[in-house]
């Protein structure tokens, strides 16, 4: 039950959010660089992280949960035990790949 309200709580967060970030960066490229530099570096504080790695977490959880859904739309997984089983991958995975995805960004690109 989770993860299907997660689901749909991501969905929601990812279209209000991520839309409200993307149009302010569209606004602010097309603006001219005082505004994309205002943009850049509310992007890059602590504040900006934080809610580009929740974007984040929540686009791959979305993405996997959606997953689960279409295997599940198919007839398969229904069973309680397998059903539970890809719940808790789902959200252990990712936790994992939102890690991987920012580890890579953070420090991987320095190298």
């Amino acid at each position: 039950m989770l993860i299907s309200i997660l689901h749909r709580v991501t969905g929601d967060g990812l279209a209000i959010v991520g839309a409200s970030a993307l149009v302010w960066w569209l606004y602010a490229t097309a603006a001219g660089a005082e505004d994309y530099a205002t943009f850049t570096a509310v992007a890059s504080s602590i504040y900006g992280r934080i809610v580009l790695i929740g974007l984040s977490w929540a686009f791959i959880q979305h993405l996997l949960s959606g997953l689960r859904h279409l295997v599940m739309d198919m007839g398969a997984g229904y069973e309680l035990k397998t059903n539970k089983m890809w719940s808790i991958t789902i959200m252990i995975l990712s936790i994992a790949l939102t890690a991987a995805l920012w580890a890579w960004l953070l420090v991987g690109r320095t190298l």
